[in-house]
């Protein structure tokens, strides 16, 4: 096949998106001076054009339809690209690959059968995420700096007219998985010891969240409520600045943490505990929510704060 440059394909969500930047930027060093495009779903490609690291962005449809597979096959075809990273190494983009048939294939690397690169191999799914990418990626020579550069995500957030030292708190989970949260009486809790401490609580999320962050300022008046209110670029901008953060395994504590702050990660065994991808991050993890108290958080939080930045 013709060398049309590199494709990468990564979807998933947000805090997918923050964990695999290290792994983009790895891929831009490699190919420097070469076309590198992404195909991701919508809601992240805005966010892919203003990284810089690619020279186009493709957004997947999300639907099922033969159509929509019809129309990525052209697309795939059209690209003809040398070599193909299936970052996100999943049943649909598996599909993708067999989309070029009858060929002529480009190297491809991923999960699909048959591919010149295949990307298998026992408990894969387990395997911390930046692990994965690692493992992906070094037979092509590529290594994964340790820790993201952000550089490039940042905004003025002066208008939430934060004086001292404040934390920012995210007491949220994608809608389907409630069980990823912390109670949020533990927040609540959080909240009234960082006031103790002189630190002010912020709590993040989007508009589905702002009962949480009610329930946290009920107990806690102190606490500034900003669910619905802050764009990703704010978010990042807060994250920057802050004392220190706390959240679940969401989209928006990745991010947090991938910009560099002390960030504490609070996971049950209801998700596998991954590597955030900030240099100043502890996963806090129990079993079971219930066995994990505010005082092993505050503990956690002091032991973040007391990586090298």
């Amino acid at each position: 096949m013709a060398t049309g440059g590199i494709l990468v394909i990564k979807l998933g969500a947000l805090g997918d998106f923050f964990l695999a930047q290290t792994a983009f930027q790895a891929i831009r060093r490699h190919h420097a001076g070469e076309r590198i495009v992404l195909l991701t779903i919508p809601q992240l490609a805005p966010l892919a054009r203003l990284s810089g690291l690619f020279d186009e962005v493709w957004e997947d449809p999300r639907d099922r339809s033969l159509s929509s597979y019809l129309a990525v096959r052209r697309q795939l075809r059209a690209g003809r690209f040398a070599r193909v990273y299936d970052l996100q190494a999943q049943s649909r983009t598996e599909y993708y690959f067999w989309l070029l048939f009858p060929g002529p294939w480009p190297e491809w690397s991923g999960t699909a059968r048959g591919c010149s690169h295949p990307d298998r191999y026992p408990g894969r799914r387990k395997v911390p995420v930046l692990e994965r990418y690692t493992r992906q990626l070094r037979p092509f020579g590529i290594e994964l700096d340790a820790h993201p550069d952000l550089s490039w995500l940042d905004a003025d957030t002066s208008r939430f007219a934060l004086e001292g030292p404040y934390a920012l708190l995210v007491p949220g989970s994608s809608p389907g998985r409630p069980d990823k949260r912390w109670p949020v009486e533990r927040y609540a809790e959080l909240a009234q010891a960082l006031v103790a401490r002189g630190v002010r609580p912020v709590v993040l999320g989007t508009a589905i969240e702002k009962g949480l962050a009610a329930a946290i300022a009920a107990a806690c008046p102190q606490a500034l409520d900003l669910t619905d209110r802050t764009k990703l670029a704010e978010i990042a901008g807060l994250a920057r600045r802050a004392w220190a953060a706390v959240g679940n395994d969401t989209g928006p504590t990745h991010l947090i943490a991938a910009m560099g702050g002390p960030t504490v990660a609070l996971f049950s065994d209801a998700s596998n505990p991954i590597h955030a991808s900030g240099r100043r991050t502890l996963v806090h993890h129990r079993p079971d929510f219930a066995r994990m108290d505010v005082p092993g958080v505050l503990a956690a939080i002091d032991d973040a704060r007391g990586l090298p930045k």
